[in-house]
């Protein structure tokens, strides 16, 4: 195997029994991990595979929270890794076109900053900035704070290029504003996690960016005042850019330095204009502030390991509900920690329902309360007409999750989606499987 594979990609880019984990905490074992340096190289692996019958896991930065890139090996059967992060070329950027072609291992801060220095804007900003991918981002059709009024990535990709079974690389879409000339396969792609190709590149569609940021933030001595208020900017005629909250344990965790007591939830807007800024403090009342936007965003940041340090580890999932139902699934996530018996918090994205619920525990009889907690958790956001995963995805840590959710038929479908495009089922098995 590894003569073949360094045959293909080079010796010195294989490496033989490698295992690999994510930030889920999940890990699993790759007889091989293979670096290609291009998009035909992948396109030659991924023919190599499909050919000998061996499954393959695309590899991003790893900083998922879900699994999707860790390998799930079947007994008596090999999967190989495909790590993207070689090819990391900015392919072509037009400024005048507000258009940028980048390659699946650029990470998330470089899109950004090459956007920036044009004065233009890549909205989607998922997490460990520094080290998440864009195939990454792609797979799990990622999110973020400023998802609630730019969107999650896939709407600012134009075109996707991908190597699709068995081994054929393609382009669905490109450098085009508008394009229906077929059935939009490049959605199909983006958020499919490496089940039925692995994309290689992408057109992304910028935007100007603002002028001016400012944050906005209030403590509220309850969760339904904070709701409430979360309805009074939805109300206000504003769009804010990030509209987020954090519940009090996780305050206890990470202080916000820039609100006075201990509230129970803290709501923070962001606003692109001092107009905006000025009707988001009304909004909010009194007691509201407008901080740094740097200091906040900075600070936000290290709210999970502060509440990972508070019992020595969490269990973190991610669910979102309809908007009107933030207040119940809040309230509901610390009544599930309270019945299980473990210590529960979250924090998320106010503005479109979705969770981040952390369930703490330091010791292995602790993290299977936790995991039962995880279980009610998905119960509770689809009796509030929500779903398993707002951004992170299903991967591993969520298998099964998606047949409690859709009816049988659209099961079927997906089922008969994935027969479609990848009729050996080789491209990262065991994930977003109903």
């Amino acid at each position: 195997m590894h003569a073949d594979l360094a045959a293909l990609v080079g010796a010195e880019h294989v490496a033989c029994d490698v295992v690999l984990a994510d930030e889920s905490r999940l890990s699993g074992r790759a007889a091989a991990l293979v670096r290609p340096g291009s998009a035909e190289e992948v396109a030659r692996v991924v023919a190599w595979c499909y050919e000998r019958d061996i499954a393959m896991v695309p590899v991003g930065g790893l900083t998922g929270y879900a699994g999707g890139a860790v390998p799930r090996v079947d007994p008596g059967g090999d999967v190989i890794a495909i790590a993207l992060n070689r090819l990391d070329r900015i392919r072509s950027f037009d400024p005048l076109a507000w258009r940028m072609e980048a390659e699946a291992g650029v990470t998330t801060a470089t899109i950004a900053r090459r956007a920036r220095e044009s004065g233009l804007l890549f909205p989607p900003d998922p997490g460990a900035a520094e080290q998440s991918q864009l195939g990454g981002n792609l797979a799990t059709n990622a999110g973020g704070p400023h998802a609630f009024k730019y969107g999650v990535t896939g709407r600012w990709v134009l075109g996707v290029e991908a190597v699709i079974a068995p081994g054929e690389l393609v382009s669905f879409g490109g450098p085009v504003v508008k394009d229906v000339a077929g059935l939009d396969l490049r959605a199909l792609l983006i958020g499919s996690e490496g089940t039925l190709g692995i994309i290689t590149a992408a057109w992304l569609r910028l935007v100007p960016a603002p002028e001016e940021t400012f944050v906005v933030a209030a403590g509220f001595p309850s969760i339904a005042a904070g709701c409430a208020a979360i309805d009074a900017v939805r109300g206000s005629g504003v769009v804010p850019a990030a509209l987020e909250y954090l519940d009090g344990l996780s305050l206890r965790a990470a202080p916000a330095p820039f609100v006075d007591g201990s509230p129970e939830l803290l709501v923070v807007c962001e606003a692109e204009s001092a107009h905006e800024r000025d009707e988001l403090l009304a909004a909010l009342g009194d007691g509201a502030v407008a901080p740094p936007p740097a200091d906040v965003w900075r600070w936000r940041e290290g709210v999970s390991f502060a509440v990972r340090g508070l019992r020595g580890d969490k269990l973190s999932e991610d669910v979102a509900v309809p908007v009107e139902r933030l207040r119940e699934a809040i309230e509901g996530v610390l009544a599930i920690g309270a019945r299980v018996g473990v210590e529960a918090c979250s924090w998320g994205h106010a503005g479109d329902g979705n969770l981040h619920a952390s369930f703490l525990h330091g010791s292995p009889e602790g993290r299977e309360r936790a995991e039962a907690a995880a279980a009610e958790l998905f119960d509770l956001a689809r009796a509030l007409g929500g779903t398993a995963s707002g951004e992170h995805g299903i991967g591993l840590l969520k298998a099964g999750q998606l047949s409690r959710q859709w009816a049988p038929a659209a099961v079927g479908a997906a089922r008969a989606v994935k027969r479609a495009l990848d009729p050996k089922g080789l491209f990262n098995p065991g994930k977003k499987e109903p």
